[in-house]
């Protein structure tokens, strides 16, 4: 196969580092956001409308690769499970998924989207409206 994984987009956000990031976009902490497109990617966005419900993918690029097991929501008190079992950053193909709202669309190719958990800089793999209903 030789396709490969590609970057459409990158995070800006005041969240700078993994140490003050929320665990879930859920959180206390999950921020607006920004998404800067490439504009390679710039018809992937015909369509959307702000008020969308959105889900972006994200490459954890700071995320540990060979981390297997972990303590819930980091806390140490906690026994160790399984990152397939987690939403942990950690994990062998650190991939965020992160449902979103898309709050406005600005130029150049940004899109204003709350709440996010992730750091600036995160790289965008996927951008995909929410299915109804869901």
């Amino acid at each position: 196969m030789d396709k490969e994984l590609v970057i459409i987009g990158t995070i800006h956000s005041n969240i700078k580092d993994l140490t003050n990031a929320p665990k879930m976009e859920t959180e206390p902490g999950a921020v607006r956001a920004k998404i800067v497109i490439d504009p390679a990617y710039a018809q992937g966005l015909d369509s959307m409308a702000p008020g969308a419900q959105l889900e972006i993918f994200t490459w954890f690029h700071k995320a540990e690769r060979d981390v297997l097991m972990v303590h819930p929501r980091g806390k140490t008190e906690r026994p160790k499970r399984g990152v397939f079992t987690t939403r942990s950053p950690f994990r062998p193909n650190p991939i965020g998924l992160h449902r979103v709202t898309l709050v406005a669309i600005e130029e150049p190719l940004t899109l204003v989207i709350e709440p996010l958990e992730a750091i600036d800089g995160t790289p965008v793999i996927d951008i995909k409206p929410v299915p109804k209903g869901s």
